[in-house]
């Protein structure tokens, strides 16, 4: 007579080293239980980054540590998170931009909550503290924008009304079923209004422990911003040698 065993989960190890839904297994024709709850679950935690609210007050006050300056609050055009997401394009406009100062500032950041306000909740602060201490004195920073139902063009209003002449947008991802606080940064050379995609780098996948960790972000955000001055253009045309530049440091190391 066979002895019954417990069947050994040969995916255990591999499934600690990522946040992917692997090794799901079966249960007749089905995925287990355990499985479909889990999937629910991460569903339900995406849907709720997308729609729960940022406390703006709150997560203002939360920056007065950083001391670069009073934080302002710029909303887009899209007056409900329901028309946000159903109109794009009223997220790009800014509603009005009388609050937000003329600045010599050589950097401007804007905070915006996106298709994730928890990504902005949970990282934002982190990520700020992060650039500031990066840049270490370089460039002058602009007191920081808080944007809401916000889109990343949302940032060249901004930008051009601060009078910056580099943007960095961190702004909340687009949640999935395995992350719901991972944050994106774009950074946008001259911002003005008409500005695309192709005008911007982009740096994602901000959410320590398991993402980009924010000193990483914030070193490949400096070399892209100082490689943007340099060239006097982002985009397609500035390409991030930031982690070229550790790899050779640490083969020279090694070899001397």
């Amino acid at each position: 007579m066979t002895e019954d065993r417990p069947i050994e989960d040969v995916w255990s190890d591999l499934r600690r080293t990522t946040q992917a839904r692997i090794g799901l297994g079966r249960a007749g024709n089905s995925l287990p239980s355990q499985r479909v709850l889990e999937f629910q679950a991460a569903h339900a935690a995406a849907r709720d980054a997308v729609h729960d609210p940022l406390d703006v007050e709150a997560f203002v006050d939360s920056l007065t540590d950083l001391d670069i300056g009073d934080a302002v609050h710029v909303r887009s055009r899209a007056e409900t998170r329901s028309e946000y997401l159903r109109r794009p394009d009223l997220g790009r406009l800014p509603d009005d931009l009388s609050q937000v100062p003329t600045t010599e500032a050589d950097i401007g950041i804007v905070l915006a909550d996106g298709l994730s306000p928890r990504a902005l909740v949970d990282h934002g602060h982190g990520m700020l503290a992060a650039l500031i201490a990066e840049f270490d004195g370089t460039y002058r920073i602009a007191p920081p924008v808080v944007a809401t139902q916000s889109r990343v063009a949302l940032g060249d209003h901004i930008g051009e009304a601060l009078g910056v002449l580099t943007l960095i947008v961190v702004i909340g991802e687009r949640p999935g079923l395995s992350v719901a606080d991972s944050l994106g940064i774009y950074i946008t050379h001259r911002p003005e209004p008409g500005r695309t995609d192709a005008d911007r780098n982009c740096i994602s996948n901000i959410h320590p422990p398991d993402g980009l960790g924010y000193e990483a972000a914030a070193h490949i955000t400096a070399g892209l911003v100082s490689g943007a001055r340099r060239l006097g253009k982002s985009g397609v045309a500035l390409k991030d040698t930031s982690r070229a530049a550790v790899e050779a440091a640490e083969t020279l190391t090694v070899e001397g």
